[in-house]
């Protein structure tokens, strides 16, 4: 078998492990500090264990013992050599896992180029984006399930912002200021919440910082975690590191750029980051509306164009078996609305976000507690929805719709030690976790009345606690039971509806409305490892949702989406039943996934388009003239089933001209419907893709096609099916050492990657635009990062 060390590594806000298999292949980007093996200690297994392959040398980290561990370790024989820097490009698998976990390492990251989540995720097997204006707003979404249902968190903190109320907002987390990122199913997504039963996206970078750079690191022989080790010295001098990335694309004139900072010394760590982006309106194949053919186009989307910047700055201070840290972060956004309505109103939307994190760690030096961490979180976010009031008149440009959403949370985590039970070591974590959040939505077309806006003003409280158990009856066998309880209040205001206007047809009597909720969830697991280095999984969940305040609230025009959304109050929780299968191997010349999901939801909360078309205010939205703006749509409850699969490999056939050639390949499907076997809306379809490859210790080559087949199972009313199309890309990277004497630069990256090279018509089966929304045509775009 493949020598196998250990590193540590933080991922969604808790402490994972990562093993990582010496063999020819990449993961991820080189870690900050260089670092000394050292002896490993068992680990928790709460500390998941993780397989996947990395760029860098791998090396041997633990977190310091307590005093009566550390002369057992002392005591234990030194390591050997770090094997050669394995060469880029190696799928990364995760196999300690209790369920499918896609990882998006730095390198691939820096290659991709995209501009939100949703476009970066777009074609990993079971996830996709909601491209409703794409390269600006596009949100993940994981096996047919989005905005309530998939979690976003950036260093164990939610994203914060209002991208789960509308599919035009965007998502305040932007890939270029980020190192790495993780797709979570399963029992894991139990620690950021129910709202989370599709998944968690987690987003990773150093602006609060975990480690202390480069040069200031050595004292405390950790990367990852810090030690109980001596302090750095207050005489060592200090450590700057400094990576600039540029890229400009051709598909959209696009430009971007920035630079990263980190520095350190005296125990504390800084850590800086400033980007920009400006694109005009892309490039797309053909016409883009497909029942309208009179207005103008000139071969790109109109009103498509972004804009949007960013900065950070943040610190930590090390202490004996510990640290503490804080970032403030901005996030700014000015980006256009794609389709017939965006482009005659010029609909556009200016969002602002300033956000400000604490997280800390302390391991103390007690004998049941292994440590104790915590995340406290503050954003304040705003955007306007501009346009024209009268597309005739140019001077009726103004505020349209605006959203605010200041938001709270803190969570608090204590992970025990290992305790033998006799039938297995087991390892606890306990975690409690609260949040408010304050909603508004103002419109300035009826000031004044008692139900301005969309649901303006409502606001939630929210309070959970969790447990992980885990179970490591042998090496080979591991199990988990996890659970979690949250109560839910919620506070907000809707009109009397008459009953033909709600779903299920029930009267109201009163004006205000504060449901409460109290969701119970609980999970098994078990992790098995086979012969020939496979690793087989089983995963059982009950999850209890609450609904969302824009599913209960909502009572009006939503100006960017076009449609007129009635929330419905009487909603109860929804509640889902999943069992998942995996198979995995992530070792060797072949390395793949596999995996079968089956969940049966009760009382599945979705937004349903009527058929109805509703005017500007209330009352006209019942009376189903066409001429009137915006779709009817109403928050309704319906039994469905989901179920499908997910494949994804890659196998080094052999030797070329010095490197590494093979071929890789991908699968998913969704199948989602109601219990009368009726569908459910905006299902992803089928898609089968595959590629070759070629690596060596500098270059990374690939092209791979995906076959995305036609979407027909379409709900009833208010969608359209979706063609088919092949999305075909390739990329060429080349990174380097450099002498310092270079410009002082010592690493350099350049890449160019072609995206949509058949320049097919690709319409989203998922996205509410699709009929008048194109994906970005043929483009290429050039990249270069430098390391100083």
């Amino acid at each position: 078998m493949t020598l196998q060390k250990k590193r540590a590594l933080h991922i969604g806000g808790a402490s994972w492990l990562l093993l990582g298999a010496m063999h020819s292949g990449a993961l991820a980007d080189d870690p900050p500090t260089q670092l000394p093996d050292i002896t490993v200690t068992a680990p928790s297994p709460i500390q998941r264990h993780r397989t996947a392959p990395t760029r860098a040398p791998v090396h041997v980290v633990r977190a310091a013992p307590s005093r009566n561990r550390e002369r057992a370790a002392a005591d234990q024989p030194a390591q050997a050599a770090p094997a050669p820097a394995p060469q880029q490009g190696v799928l990364p698998v995760v196999t300690d896992q209790f369920a499918t976990v896609t990882v998006v390492p730095n390198e691939e990251l820096r290659r991709s180029g995209g501009a939100t989540l949703g476009d970066l995720l777009f074609s990993k097997p079971g996830i996709t984006g909601s491209s409703f204006a794409p390269g600006a707003s596009s949100r993940p979404i994981i096996r047919g399930l989005d905005v309530n249902r998939v979690g976003i968190v950036e260093n164990g903190l939610g994203g914060g912002g209002v991208s789960d109320l509308g599919e035009d907002h965007f998502v305040p987390i932007d890939p270029f200021s980020t190192n790495q990122i993780e797709v979570v199913r399963g029992p894991a997504a139990l620690r950021y919440g129910s709202t989370s039963i599709g998944g968690v996206v987690s987003a990773t970078n150093n602006r609060i910082p975990d480690a202390m750079p480069a040069c200031a690191a050595a004292p405390f022989q950790s990367y990852g975690l810090p030690v109980k080790a001596p302090l750095a010295d207050t005489g060592a001098p200090g450590c700057l590191n400094v990576e600039t990335r540029t890229s400009v694309s051709s598909v959209n004139r696009g430009v971007e750029g920035g630079m990263l900072l980190d520095a350190g010394g005296n125990n504390v760590a800084v850590h800086a980051d400033v980007y920009g982006r400006s694109t005009g309106d892309y490039s797309i194949p053909s016409y883009p509306y497909l029942f309208d053919q009179t207005r103008p186009v000139n071969g790109r989307q109109p009103n498509s164009a972004t804009q949007s910047d960013g900065a950070s700055v943040g610190a930590s201070y090390f202490f004996q078996g510990g640290y503490i840290g804080a970032a403030i972060t901005q996030n700014d956004s000015l980006y256009h609305i794609p389709g017939i309505d965006g482009a005659d109103h010029r609909t556009r939307i200016d969002a602002h976000q300033t956000k400000i994190a604490v997280k800390g760690e302390y391991r103390p030096d007690a004998a049941a507690i292994d440590a104790v961490r915590f995340w406290v979180g503050a954003t304040d976010y705003r955007h306007n929805e501009l346009g024209l009031a009268d597309p005739a008149d140019l001077f009726s440009d103004g505020v349209r719709q605006t959203f605010t959403s200041k938001e709270q949370e803190a969570r608090v985590e204590v992970q025990m030690m290992p305790f033998n039970a006799r039938f297995a070591t087991v390892t606890t974590a306990f975690g409690l976790q609260g949040g408010h959040q304050e909603l508004t939505a103002p419109s300035p077309d009826n000031p004044g009345a008692l139900f301005n806006g969309l649901w303006s003003p409502n606001n939630n409280d929210r309070i959970a606690g969790y447990v992980f158990n885990e179970f490591k009856f042998t090496d080979q066998t591991k199990a988990q039971v996890a659970g979690r309880i949250e109560h839910v209040e919620l506070h907000g205001s809707t009109p009397d509806f008459p009953a033909d206007f709600l779903p299920d047809g029930a009267p109201q009597s009163s004006v205000s409305r504060n449901p409460s909720y109290t969701p119970v969830s609980g999970s098994v697991g078990l992790i098995q490892n086979l012969p020939g280095d496979l690793v087989g999984s089983i995963t059982a969940q009950y999850v209890e949702r609450a609904p969302k305040p824009a599913e209960l609230f909502s009572r009006g025009a939503h100006d960017a989406t076009a449609t007129f959304d009635i929330g419905n109050p009487n909603l109860t929780i929804e509640t889902a039943k999943s069992v998942e299968v995996g198979l995995r191997k992530a070792t060797g010349p072949f390395r793949f996934e596999a995996t079968a999901y089956y969940t049966r939801f009760s009382n599945f909360i979705y937004r349903r388009l009527t058929g109805v078309m509703c005017g500007s205010d209330f009352d006209s939205c019942g009376n189903g003239d066409p001429g009137n703006e915006g779709r009817q749509a109403v928050y309704s409850q319906r039994d469905a089933i989901f179920r499908g699969a997910e494949f994804q490999s890659q196998l080094d056939i052999g030797a070329l001209n010095g490197g590494i050639w093979g071929i890789e390949n991908q699968f998913d499907v969704v199948r989602a419907t109601f219990t009368d076997g009726s569908n459910v809306p905006r299902i992803p379809p089928v898609r089968l893709g595959g590629g070759v490859y070629w690596r060596d210790s500098n270059w990374f080559t690939r092209i791979n096609l995906v076959h995305a087949f036609a979407q027909s199972d379409i709900a009833v009313i208010g969608e359209t099916p979706t063609a088919g199309y092949n999305l075909l890309n390739a990329e060429i990277t080349y990174n380097t050492k450099l002498s310092q004497s270079w410009i002082g630069a010592r690493e350099m990256t350049l890449g160019l990657v072609g995206n949509n090279l058949l320049n097919q018509n690709i319409r989203n089966s998922v996205s509410y635009t699709k009929d008048e929304v194109l994906m970005p045509g043929l483009g290429v775009r050039a990249f270069a990062n430098l390391k100083f």
